[in-house]
């Protein structure tokens, strides 16, 4: 039999990147979809994986992707991580032009993206049984925090859009899975959202103990989409142990009570 195929977006770095090298570490086909074909390039020898370059917030883009890939084989599972943050200014100091971008690449691409893939899903879970799509969100979905009302924003306007086309495919064989990971030490992730400020990138992760790194998220979409067919992960939710909440976060090291300092 044929290995399943999934399309992963935001394949270049972080976790798109590690959910990608793990898919074909597990056995998947894997097609690798970003803006950057250098690091798509790389990733293709290192892995194996297929790959298209495309801005995912183009439409004429995503209609070349959805066209390439109908030509190419089937799609099984759409594992969509694109996105990102811009700013961390105040909803009253906010910038237009960075809300604007985190709406494009967090909402308007998911819809896009999924309104493409469907009708290739549907196909796959006709001649396979079912088909996977998985979201990375995030907590800020959930929470807001100062500083983060663009970002809060915008992922839990795609949150919703999740939500709502799991509702939406009720009775296909689709499952639609929502991974909201908390802190995550994606270095680029976070040097985009600061402007390239590397100190104050390096402050966010300054003291904790074992933040979540790029590969743990990308473990729990594996499992995901290996789980059996009929078992539908609605929404992980997933921190470090050291944050307790979106609000609470240990820094030093973790010690039961009790233990000297």
């Amino acid at each position: 039999m044929a290995n399943r195929r999934a399309v992963v977006t935001g394949a270049s770095s972080g976790i798109g990147e590690a959910t990608a090298r793990a898919l074909r570490a597990a056995g998947w086909d894997v097609v690798g979809v970003a803006r950057r074909a250098d690091r798509l390039q790389q990733l293709e020898r290192e892995t194996g994986a297929a790959v298209f370059a495309a801005d995912l917030t183009r439409r004429a883009d995503i209609d070349a992707l959805a066209l390439w890939l109908s030509e190419t084989g089937p799609v099984d599972a759409l594992v969509h991580v694109a996105g990102g943050a811009r700013g961390t200014d105040t909803v009253e100091g906010g910038s237009q032009d960075d809300w604007t971008w985190m709406f494009e690449v967090n909402v308007l691409s998911t819809q896009m993206i999924v309104q493409a893939l469907l009708p290739q899903l549907r196909s796959a879970a006709r001649a396979g049984g079912h088909a996977d799509t998985v979201f990375v969100t995030s907590t800020a979905a959930q929470v807001a925090y100062p500083g983060g009302g663009g970002y809060n924003a915008a992922k839990a306007a795609e949150s919703m859009l999740v939500k709502a086309l799991r509702l939406e495919l009720n009775g296909e064989p689709i499952r639609v899975v929502e991974i909201a990971p908390g802190m995550v030490n994606t270095p680029e992730f976070t040097l985009n959202r600061l402007g390239g400020d590397s100190a104050a990138a390096d402050r966010v992760y300054e003291g904790v103990e074992a933040p979540l790194v790029a590969a743990d998220v990308a473990d729990v979409i594996v499992y995901a989409v290996d789980a059996p067919g009929h078992v539908n992960l609605d929404l992980v939710t997933m921190r470090p142990v050291a944050q307790s909440a979106q609000h609470l976060l240990a820094r030093g090291p973790l010690r039961t009570r009790g233990d000297q300092a």
